[in-house]
């Protein structure tokens, strides 16, 4: 990943395109492509072959384990994170005197199952300014009220990227709250640390370079008793096969409790290629080989006549820089026709920066950039 020999083995699609889009879609190295015809071996077997799906889940754990900082019994896999949030909303119960505490730079995923009619609690939005979250701003939204503050490590939208640290400190010193930490933009591109965290979860298509249907779970047992996930299936249950199964179901707490059906073996094995390919490079290794091509262009951009959304603070992001300009749908498609893939939605271009780009793509996009303004008359 980190050198050409390397790019040319696990990822040919590169050889003719500059892709900075992995914050939507992760490219997959030819390794889980393997993972995934491993799969379909042995899923020919048929039930034989079902306890390879199991080892393969509890292997796949462990990975998750490692990055998260957690125990494989600590860790469940469940669709997506837009699943695992729901079920947390089911997990917590919320009455008409509790409180949510999200931000204005969370994925709809972490938000939107607290702003639905059917949530009775009230919600506070902590809100950014010059596109960066401020614990200022939000220790005055915790109270004794407070059941769930949820954030993300580092935003979707603009790639501010939180102090996690702070954030723990202000939720334990003015609530009891749960906190819920959403990782999709940082795992397998930063190294993580989540102490302090109640509940971690990530998608696996983005910076791990998996594929979709998959949503990892992780809830430290300190705080297992804190989850219990009322919903039905049976991978989730006690015992979803005794005696007393059509009188009372009781559900596993913790982690456990969010994989409630059987588990999507193939973006298992997906999953498990790209976290032991990602482990084999080295996150610190990532992150070293990426962050001065994310410096460069985020210094290079300042210049440009565009909109930054980034916080212009280099240690507060990670791979992720984002962007507004009025003709932001012509300047993407100008940059595709060069073979060059950033993301822009309702005015707003974002690119993502992972290890297995170049400088000579940072170089690219800035100069066919540059093009593509002048030619609009910017």
């Amino acid at each position: 990943m980190l050198t050409s020999e390397a790019r040319r083995r696990s990822f040919p699609m590169l050889n003719d395109m500059v892709y900075l889009n992995s914050a939507a879609e992760g490219l997959p190295p030819l390794e889980v492509r393997e993972g995934l015809d491993q799969y379909f071996r042995d899923k020919q077997l048929g039930m034989a072959g079902r306890d390879r799906h199991f080892e393969a889940l509890e292997e796949t754990k462990a990975l998750v384990a490692e990055f998260y900082g957690l125990v494989p019994s600590e860790i469940a896999i469940c669709s997506c994170s837009s699943e695992a949030y729901n079920l947390a909303a089911l997990a917590l119960q919320l009455r008409a005197e509790d409180e949510v505490i999200i931000n204005d730079l969370d994925f709809p995923a972490g938000a939107t199952p607290w702003l639905l009619p059917n949530c009775p609690a009230t919600v506070r939005v902590w809100r950014s300014r010059d596109g960066a979250l401020r614990i200022e701003d939000l220790v005055p939204l915790l109270s004794p009220k407070t059941r769930f503050v949820n954030v993300s490590l580092v935003s979707f939208f603009n790639g501010f990227r939180l102090s996690l640290p702070d954030v723990v400190a202000a939720v334990r010193k003015h609530s009891s709250a749960l906190l819920a930490v959403d990782v999709t933009q940082a795992l397998g591109r930063i190294p993580l640390e989540l102490s302090g965290a109640d509940l971690i979860v990530s998608s696996t298509h983005k910076w791990i370079l998996a594929s979709h249907g998959g949503g990892l779970v992780g809830v430290p047992s300190a705080r297992a008793n804190d989850w219990h996930v009322s919903a039905g299936g049976w991978f989730n249950l006690e015992d979803a096969f005794g005696t007393e199964r059509f009188e009372r179901a009781v559900t596993k707490p913790g982690a456990a409790g969010f994989a409630v059906g059987m588990p999507n073996f193939p973006a298992i094995y997906a999953i498990r290629a790209a976290l032991t390919y990602i482990k084999s490079v080295g996150v610190v290794a990532i992150d070293q080989a990426a962050r001065p091509l994310v410096q460069h262009c985020l210094q290079e951009l300042t210049k440009l006549s565009v909109d930054l959304l980034t916080p212009r603070d280099e240690t507060a992001v990670a791979g992720i820089i984002a962007f507004r300009h009025p003709s932001a749908e012509a300047i993407a498609q100008q940059l595709r026709t060069k073979n060059i893939h950033i993301m822009s939605h309702a005015g707003r271009l974002r690119v993502a920066i992972h290890g297995y780009n170049t400088h000579a793509d940072i170089e690219t996009f800035l100069q066919e950039l540059t093009t593509s303004l002048k030619s609009l008359g910017m």
